[in-house]
C-alpha cells in the first residue's frame, strides 16, 4: 500500500556515455519511469525526475584510445546524443546532468571524504593484474584468456561467455590485456573498500521484512547476495580518468565508477535545485524510487543504500521496480555486435512514430521475466491495435460527428439500457489504471487504457449510427455524444503512455489538457462544442519498412561475423596413406530437389562417370535446387551408404563454410569429365 509522502523523487539509471540508447534500455528503464512520472504529474503530485549520463570508467578510456581522442571528447559526444534522443522521444526528465560536471566532482569528493573521516572504509592491499605496456591496472573485464573449464579462447577475467562459468582473472590460462594485447603481471596496489559485510545486519531485514512489496526478481536477487554473505567492495581504482580520491597519498587513484555514478543522482538534483536539493534527498517525507534494469539491482538495493546509510543524513529508496531484459529477434541485445535497435537511428528512420515504439515496448515490458522484441510484432501491434482498434475508433467517432453534425458535439438524449451498460464499462477506468500504475504494472495499465477503444468500437458497431441516421437522427446524437466522451477519455488515459498521440488527439477535439481526475467521466466534452479537423491518429506500417529494419540487423550481424572471423585451428596431422584412402571425385548434378519435411536436406542425382548416384546433402538453406542443376561438384565417393529421411545417400558433397556460416559447394575452375579424381 502506498505510504503518505509529500513528494516523490524518481531516478532513472544513468546511461553510460560510450554509446547511444537502445530499445533494451528504453523498455527496462526509461519508458516505465517516464510513464510513472507523467502519471504523478497528471495527479498534480510533487514529483522530480532525475537522470544524467555516466561518464567515467575504463570502457570510455579504451574507446577514446581506439578513436584517437580524449575521454572528454567521447563523453561530450555521447552525452549530447543521448540527451537529444531522450528529448525527441518524450522522456520528460526535469534534469539530465552528467558526472563530469564540477558540481558532481565536488559532491562525489565530499561524499567520499565524509565516509572516510567517519571511518566507514577499510584500506586493503591486494595483487591485481597490471599492463606494463599500457601502464595501467586492468579491470577483470579487460583481461582475456583461455577458460580453464571449457578451454574456449577469449574468456573474460570475470566470466566465460561460452560456458557461463564465473571466473577470477588469475584462473585464466595465458591471460592477455585487452588494452594492449600484452601479457599482464601481478602487482600490489592499495585501495579503499566499503565493508558491505558490516551492513548486512540492517540491510537484510530492511529489504526482506520492510519491503515485501518489492518485485520478486528484486527480492530474489537481494536474497541470493545475502545468502552468500556480503563482501567488502573496492570504492577506488588505479586510473587517470575519473574523480581523484580526495585523500593524501592517493595519487593515480580515482573513485570507482560504481561508487561515483549513483552520487550523480544527488549532484544532478543539486545542479537543478541548488537551494532546495536537500528536501528531495534528506526529508523523510520524500519518497525515493529508482527505475533500473536487473543488472543494477544489487547496486541500487544493497550498495547505494549502504553508502547513504553510512553517510547518515540521506533517505533510502522506498521502491526499486527493476525490469528484466528485453531480447531482440529472439537473441540477447549486444552493443558490441551491433545487435540492437538504437533510439537515435529509430527517430531518423521512423519519424513521428515515437508513440508506436513506446506502445510496443510497454506492451512487451519485461516486468517479471525477459521478453522479446521483433519487428514483425512491432508492425502487428501498430497495424492491429493502434491503427485498427484505437485509431479506427477515434476516426469513426470524429468523422461521423463531422458528417452528420458539422463537427459540433450533439447533446445526448434519453439513454437506453445498452448506453448505460457501455458507460458502466468505462467509468471505473481511472480506478483500474491508477491501481496498476501504483503497483508499477505498466503493461497491464496500458492494456486497461486500450480497453476504452475496444469498448468504443463495439459500441459503434452495435449501435450502427450510419444506419440509424436514416430513421432516428435524435438517437444518433446520443450515440455520437457517448462516442466523443470515450474519445476524450482515451486522450486522458493514454497521456502517460503515448503523450504525442494524446496531444494530437486533443487538437482534433479542439480542447486543452483535461484533468486526470475527470478520467471516466461522461461529460468531458460539452454539447455544442466545435471539434477540430479529423485526421488519422496512427498510420499503417508497410512490409518494406519492416524488411528494411530486419535486413539492417542481418547486415550488422554479417559485418560483425566478418570482422571477428578467425579460421579454426588446423586439425592433428594424418599420414599420407590415410589421405590416399579418400576417393574424392568430380560429378555433374543431373537432378536436385528438396527432401520433403526436411528444411536442410537436398537430394542430388550425380553423374559420376560410372553409374549415376544419389547423394543427400544438408545445404538446402544455402542453395535453391535449380541453382545447382548442371553444376559440377566435388564429392567423396567411397563412404559407406547411409539412409537420411529414408533415402540412401551414396557419398558426401564437399562444401566450404564461410565466416557467416554460409556454405559454398566445392567445384573446379574448368569443366572436367564426370568421375575425374581429385588428387
Amino acid at each position: 500500500m502506498e505510504k503518505d509522502f509529500k513528494r516523490t523523487l524518481v531516478t532513472a539509471a544513468l546511461p553510460y556515455a560510450n554509446g547511444g540508447v537502445h530499445i533494451g534500455h528504453l523498455a527496462g528503464v526509461y519508458v516505465p519511469a517516464d510513464i510513472y512520472v507523467r502519471y504523478q504529474r497528471l495527479k498534480k503530485k510533487d514529483v522530480l525526475f532525475v537522470c544524467g549520463s555516466d561518464e567515467h570508467g575504463v570502457p570510455i578510456t579504451l574507446l577514446a584510445k581506439k578513436k584517437g581522442c580524449s575521454p572528454q571528447e567521447i563523453v561530450d559526444h555521447y552525452h549530447k546524443l543521448i540527451r537529444d534522443s531522450f528529448e525527441q522521444f518524450g522522456i520528460s526528465f526535469d534534469v539530465f546532468g552528467r558526472t563530469t560536471s564540477k558540481t558532481h566532482y565536488q559532491t562525489a569528493s565530499d561524499f567520499f571524504r565524509t565516509l572516510y573521516d567517519k571511518g566507514e572504509f577499510v584500506e586493503k592491499e591486494s595483487e591485481q593484474y597490471y599492463d606494463e605496456e599500457a601502464h595501467t591496472f586492468l579491470a577483470d573485464r579487460y583481461i582475456t584468456g583461455e577458460c580453464p573449464h571449457c578451454h574456449a579462447e577469449g574468456a573474460y577475467g570475470d566470466q566465460c561467455e561460452k560456458c557461463g562459468t564465473a571466473l577470477s582473472p588469475t584462473e585464466l590460462i595465458n591471460p592477455k590485456s585487452a588494452v594492449s594485447g600484452s601479457k599482464p603481471v601481478l602487482r600490489k596496489t592499495r585501495h579503499w573498500y566499503l565493508p558491505l559485510d558490516k551492513h548486512q545486519a540492517w540491510l537484510e531485514p530492511w529489504i526482506t521484512e520492510q519491503h515485501k512489496e518489492w518485485r520478486s526478481n528484486v527480492m530474489g536477487q537481494c536474497k541470493s547476495w545475502f545468502d552468500m554473505g556480503l563482501q567488502p567492495r573496492a570504492v577506488s581504482r588505479d586510473l587517470d580518468w575519473g574523480i581523484p580520491v580526495p585523500v593524501e597519498g592517493a595519487d593515480g587513484k580515482v573513485l570507482y565508477v560504481w561508487f561515483d555514478a549513483p552520487i550523480g543522482y544527488i549532484s544532478n538534483t543539486k545542479e537543478l535545485l541548488p537551494d532546495t536539493w536537500e528536501t528531495w534527498w534528506k526529508d523523510p517525507s520524500t519518497r525515493l524510487v529508482h527505475f533500473i534494469g536487473k543488472d543494477n539491482i544489487v547496486f541500487h538495493c544493497i550498495v547505494f543504500p549502504a553508502m547513504l546509510r553510512a553517510e547518515g543524513s540521506y533517505i533510502l529508496p522506498d521502491n526499486v521496480p527493476a525490469n528484466e531484459f528485453l531480447n531482440l529477434e529472439d537473441r540477447k541485445i549486444s552493443t558490441s555486435r551491433n545487435w540492437a535497435v538504437w533510439l537515435h537511428e529509430y527517430l531518423e528512420e521512423l519519424p513521428g512514430k515515437q508513440d508506436v515504439l513506446r506502445y510496443v515496448l510497454t506492451a512487451n515490458a519485461p516486468e517479471t521475466k525477459d521478453n522479446n522484441f521483433t519487428w514483425k510484432d512491432f508492425q502487428a501491434r501498430n497495424n492491429n491495435e493502434l491503427v485498427a482498434v484505437y485509431g479506427n475508433f477515434v476516426n469513426r467517432a470524429l468523422v461521423l460527428t463531422q458528417k452528420y453534425f458539422d463537427g459540433v458535439v450533439p447533446a445526448a438524449g434519453e439513454l437506453t439500457e445498452y448506453d448505460l451498460a457501455t458507460i458502466r464499462e468505462f467509468t471505473d477506468v481511472k480506478t483500474q489504471v491508477e491501481r496498476l500504475l501504483d503497483e508499477f504494472r505498466f503493461r497491464d495499465a496500458q492494456k486497461e487504457a486500450m480497453n476504452l477503444a475496444r469498448i468504443g468500437n463495439k459500441y459503434l458497431a452495435d449501435s450502427e449510427p450510419w444506419k440509424v441516421i436514416k430513421t432516428d437522427p435524435e438517437r444518433v446524437k446520443t450515440i455520437l455524444n457517448i462516442a466523443i466522451q470515450l474519445v476524450a477519455n482515451l486522450a486522458v488515459a493514454f497521456e502517460p503512455f503515448l503523450p504525442f498521440s494524446s496531444s494530437r488527439l486533443r487538437e482534433m477535439l479542439a480542447v486543452g489538457p483535461i484533468d486526470w481526475d475527470r478520467l471516466g467521466s461522461t461529460d468531458l466534452i460539452e454539447a455544442g462544442h466545435k471539434l477540430g479537423t479529423p485526421a488519422l491518429l496512427f498510420e499503417k506500417i508497410e512490409d518494406d519498412v519492416i524488411d528494411f529494419q530486419v535486413n539492417k540487423l542481418k547486415e550488422a550481424e554479417r559485418r560483425n561475423a566478418e570482422a571477428n572471423y578467425r579460421a579454426n585451428p588446423v586439425k592433428a596431422d594424418i599420414s599420407f596413406d590415410d589421405f590416399e584412402k579418400l576417393d574424392i571425385r568430380v560429378g555433374t548434378v543431373l537432378e536436385c530437389e528438396r527432401v520433403p519435411k526436411a528444411d536442410k536436406l537436398l537430394r542430388f542425382l550425380i553423374a559420376d562417370g560410372l553409374d549415376n548416384r544419389t547423394i543427400v546433402s544438408g545445404i538446402a538453406q544455402h542453395y535453391k535446387p535449380e541453382e545447382l542443376v548442371g553444376k559440377q561438384v566435388c564429392f567423396i565417393a567411397n563412404l559407406p551408404p547411409r539412409k537420411l529421411r529414408g533415402i540412401e545417400s551414396q557419398g558426401m558433397i564437399l562444401s566450404a563454410e564461410n565466416f557467416d556460416g554460409s556454405l559454398s559447394v566445392v567445384t573446379t575452375l574448368s569443366e572436367v569429365k564426370p568421375g575425374s579424381e581429385v588428387k
